[in-house]
């Protein structure tokens, strides 16, 4: 029983810490997209 509920362990933890990659990577993916696409709004009403 000890050793399902280690190798059950390890599958949450690896689980948990890729979809925290997973999130700071689209995170910080969409803030740049924003940022770029409110750059260019601010180029149009300047001209």
């Amino acid at each position: 029983m000890d050793e399902q509920l280690r190798v059950i362990l390890i599958i949450i933890v690896s689980v948990s810490i890729f979809g925290l990659l997973v999130f700071v990577y689209v995170k910080n993916y969409i803030r740049n997209k924003i940022n770029q696409l409110v750059e260019e709004e601010k180029k149009k009403k300047l001209k």
